[in-house]
């Protein structure tokens, strides 16, 4: 559990000191600026807007100069197959199989969903996963955002992988993570958002939030006050997002999050 916060003056940052019961050795991490623009490059990095201080980019890429950067990292699924880090580069026991052996795979990316059922498959690939953190580390990152933190919720999984299955897993990430004094952000995930302590989260990541769908932005407040980023995809949803707008960052981008020049590109703010 987190025994201490104390406001750092840069920034507006907050520096969490963590509990050695969490992580091996006492270390304090910064979160990102609140209410801070903000800019999602996943889909390639670019030069940020000149009012920018906060930007989450791939592990492949390097932080942008001056802003406070957050690197995500694919924590809970492969790569696509033949790309680096797809299921051919993992031990295959190591990936979720259904009844006829058959690898189980998010249709919506298609990208192999690892097995984090048992304490020592959830060892092993957080070894692996580390691998990315360490090198979001070596980088110059400040935080990391681990990704598809709700794989177990998918319709694909049925039931084989438990919420309980994820926290477990996720806790080794960021104890690690912590300790090599980076940040953790929690990406989606609304229904263990109240469990973010416990499982040493220090911020939240949240897409879609104020979509009519979900209307969730208001739990990830509860959980997180300020610390929070909110992205949209839709006009709709901005518009329901832009109410949380004087507390947390908020930013509309388009499904490719693809670069400026593109004709699908799409940044906005409230």
């Amino acid at each position: 559990m987190l025994v201490a916060l104390a406001l750092a003056a840069a920034c507006g940052t907050t520096a969490i000191l963590l509990n050695p019961d969490h992580s091996e050795a006492a270390s304090a991490v910064n979160l990102p600026p609140v209410n801070a623009p903000f800019d999602y490059q996943i889909g390639g990095a670019y030069q940020p807007a000149a009012d920018v201080k906060v930007v989450t980019r791939d592990v492949k890429e390097s932080p942008a100069k001056g802003l406070f950067n957050i690197c995500y990292v694919n924590a809970f699924q492969t790569q696509e197959e033949g790309d680096v880090g797809g299921p051919q580069d993992w031990d295959q026991d190591l990936l979720l199989t259904d009844e006829d052996g058959n690898w189980v795979i998010d249709p919506d990316w298609d990208e192999v969903i690892l097995d984090i059922t048992e304490d020592g498959k959830r060892s092993r690939i957080a070894q692996e996963i580390n691998k990315q953190i360490d090198t979001c580390d070596n980088k110059g990152f400040d935080a990391v955002e681990l990704d598809n933190y709700d794989t177990y919720t998918r319709d694909v999984v049925k039931g084989a992988i438990t919420a309980e299955d994820a926290q477990k897993y996720i806790r080794l990430l960021s104890a690690h993570a912590h300790n090599q004094g980076l940040a953790v952000g929690q990406k989606n995930t609304v229904d263990l958002s109240d469990q973010h302590v416990k499982n040493g989260l220090d911020f939240a990541i949240a897409e879609e939030c104020g979509d009519p769908r979900w209307n969730e932005c208001d739990q990830y407040v509860a959980a997180y006050g300020s610390h929070a980023i909110f992205i949209e995809y839709t006009d709709e949803g901005m518009q329901n997002a832009c109410a949380f707008a004087d507390k947390v960052s908020v930013i509309q981008r388009d499904v490719a999050v693809s670069k400026p020049g593109s004709r699908t590109y799409v940044r906005k703010t409230c």
